[in-house]
């Protein structure tokens, strides 16, 4: 979020990962190939994406990306998300102890 210096941008991001809390299943559209097992929805109007994953045991949502939709360039938010996953700089599932 620190590149993002709009701080009116900034509140419309948070307000909209805010709403993930309900319903994240529900919300947004699921991707595809790399991204398979991801969501994303827009925030902030329509130039920027959150992408994130649901983990139903628990009902938390891992916020992985958020950034510009810019299709074919490779600063695009979903081109940022395949390459930490490339990179395994996100955990494709998260595993957790039993309580």
């Amino acid at each position: 979020m620190e590149a993002i210096s709009d701080k009116r941008v900034q509140r419309g991001i948070y307000a909209r990962a805010g709403q993930l809390a309900h319903s994240p299943e529900d919300q947004g559209k699921p991707l595809v190939s790399e991204l398979a097992g991801f969501r994303s929805v827009r925030a902030a109007g329509q130039k920027y994406r959150i992408v994130y994953r649901v983990q139903r045991q628990d009902v938390i949502v891992v916020v992985v990306a958020v950034g510009r939709r810019k299709h074919g360039d490779a600063a695009d938010i979903y081109a940022l998300a395949r390459k930490l996953l490339k990179q395994r700089l996100v955990p494709v599932r998260t595993q957790r102890g039993k309580k």
